[in-house]
């Protein structure tokens, strides 16, 4: 039996943030999804923050020759809980016991709306 694709109506309606990440370590797809996790589950709690639907989409690093790495983010999450994930990230200062800076430059509806941020 097929399954069956539920309408857009019916679906969950995401937002995308794009973030603007500084740290001095080498950063993966991986850990930034781990550090974006820890960071809502100790600000909100384990309940709060499923309701997000949190979901990394890319992770770009900067060639730029600099003190810190940079990377630009696209972090998808459930339509309503943007500040709170912002406020979470906002929050995020060490990994790994190096320090990192996590900031919002700008929150879009679609992946395309995005790339005027990167």
């Amino acid at each position: 039996m097929k399954l069956k694709v539920l309408p857009k109506s019916q679906r969950k309606h995401t937002h995308y943030l794009v973030l603007d990440i500084k740290s001095e370590e080498e950063l993966s797809k991986n850990d930034f999804t781990s550090i974006v996790w820890d960071s809502c589950v100790r600000f909100q709690g384990e309940n709060n923050t499923s309701n997000f639907s949190l979901w990394t989409i890319e992770l770009i690093k900067n060639e730029n020759v600099s003190f810190f790495n940079e990377y630009k983010a696209i972090l998808r999450c459930q339509r309503g809980f943007e500040y709170e994930v912002r406020s979470c990230l906002a929050l995020t200062h060490k990994y790994n016991r190096k320090r990192i800076s996590i900031t919002c430059i700008g929150i879009s509806g679609t992946i395309k709306g995005c790339s005027k941020f990167i």
